[in-house]
């Protein structure tokens, strides 16, 4: 599929809107790529909608987590959430992917090159309802309760 490639997308979430489709270019996600492509850019702009009520969630990728990104979070003064380790199902974020990943699978002509897999990831994107992306932030309360219940547990989302 594809050519025995893929590629590596970002998307940032929050209730009643959503960034681009950022699809990364050729090679892997280092330190400078996540600061640059992603933080300054699109971070940076949710913090500035949002003001004192942003909180930054991203996962344990190896550059979310390098000195670099946790600095410049710091001088944007951006928060970010903790992240528990090994769960997806407490990230809203991991659902969307979930979703477009079905969603791709689903169409009629699946893309078969890089081009078309391109164009499909950002059509599907742009077509995702917000209300299913708003509905996934809002039950997240509820799953970290859940999840405090069963202390840690695995829980059914």
């Amino acid at each position: 599929m594809y050519g025995g490639r893929g590629v590596l997308v970002w998307g940032g979430i929050m209730l009643g809107s959503r960034t681009h489709l950022h699809i990364f270019d050729a090679g892997s996600v280092n330190r400078t790529r996540y600061c640059n492509e992603i933080l300054l850019p699109y971070v940076r702009l949710f913090r500035d909608a949002l003001g004192l009520q942003f909180l930054f969630m991203d996962d344990n990728a190896p550059c979310h987590r390098t000195v670099d990104a946790k600095q410049l979070l710091e001088s944007e003064d951006i928060e970010r959430m903790d992240w528990p380790a090994r769960s997806p199902d407490l990230n809203p974020i991991e659902h969307v992917w979930d979703f477009l990943g079905r969603r791709l699978a689903a169409r009629t002509l699946p893309p078969v090159t890089i081009r078309e897999l391109r164009l499909a990831l950002q059509d599907e994107w742009a077509a995702m309802p917000q209300q299913l992306i708003d509905t996934l932030i809002l039950s997240m309360g509820r799953r970290c309760e859940t999840c405090l219940a069963v202390r840690g547990d695995h829980i059914p989302y």
